[in-house]
């Protein structure tokens, strides 16, 4: 079971934690986050784990090593340019018939090892894990026709979106679809996978997420972990 995590980025959005950190290595209570993912995927099965890095990564590898601690294989892949969020598994090696990919700032109990196992059940060449988010819009918000006369009228309105939770499983095929040095995003890369034909399954979960990478996130993060560290590491401690 292999698994990739998008390490790369700035984390600007996180400054000034990020300054002299990169994103993975801010802590969530007692652990760096990419380390209590790292946990996470031990205890689901994955023994072979490869980061791809950017932003600081000598810190990163200095950190996680060869992973035996934590009881994985760890490799690594570095951007030397930015490869947006899909790019970077184009210098990944020997990839297995279907892998696991996420990003690097995800707080969540999502089982990794069933979603996988979805995966290959389904037959599909990618899998999305996704969530429910509602959106609370704080104003009346207005329908206007094409003659500017006034067609309905909503009164602080709440919409359901599913939402990508940075977690996908892939097809060795899909980075075939990634042209050497390309700088694609995720999205753009499941979207190249649709148009040529393939099946995109979307896996709904009703698990625990957060994405840390704005501040507000990160501080609830934070007090989410300390109350329910338990839930997020099981038996890792």
């Amino acid at each position: 079971m292999h698994a990739v995590i998008l390490a790369g980025g700035k984390g600007t959005r996180l400054r000034p934690y990020t300054i002299n950190f990169p994103k993975p290595l801010v802590p969530v209570g007692d652990y760096p986050i990419l380390e209590v993912i790292i946990r996470q995927l031990a205890s689901s099965g994955f023994k072979r784990v490869t980061i791809s890095t950017g932003h600081l990564s000598e810190l990163i590898e200095a950190y996680f090593g060869n992973g035996r601690r934590w009881g994985v294989d760890i490799e690594y892949v570095r951007e030397y340019t930015p490869l947006n969020t899909a790019g970077a598994l184009k210098l990944v090696e020997r990839c297995e018939d279907d892998f696991l990919v996420m990003n690097g700032d995800v707080l969540t109990t999502l089982d990794y090892g069933k979603l996988l196992a979805l995966h290959v059940e389904k037959g599909v060449k990618a899998t999305i894990a996704s969530k429910s988010r509602e959106s609370k819009i704080d104003f009346g918000v207005l329908k206007i026709d094409e003659n500017g006369f006034l067609d309905e009228y909503i009164e602080k309105p709440v919409y359901n979106f599913s939402v990508s939770m940075g977690v996908y499983v892939l097809s060795k095929e899909a980075t075939g679809l990634i042209g050497d040095g390309e700088a694609i995003g995720m999205p753009d890369l499941l979207l190249r996978i649709k148009k040529a034909g393939e099946k995109v399954y979307c896996h709904r979960s009703d698990c625990y997420w957060l994405d840390i990478g704005r501040m507000d996130d990160y501080e609830k993060a934070q007090e989410e972990f300390e109350a329910n560290k338990h839930i997020f590491l099981k038996d890792n401690g």
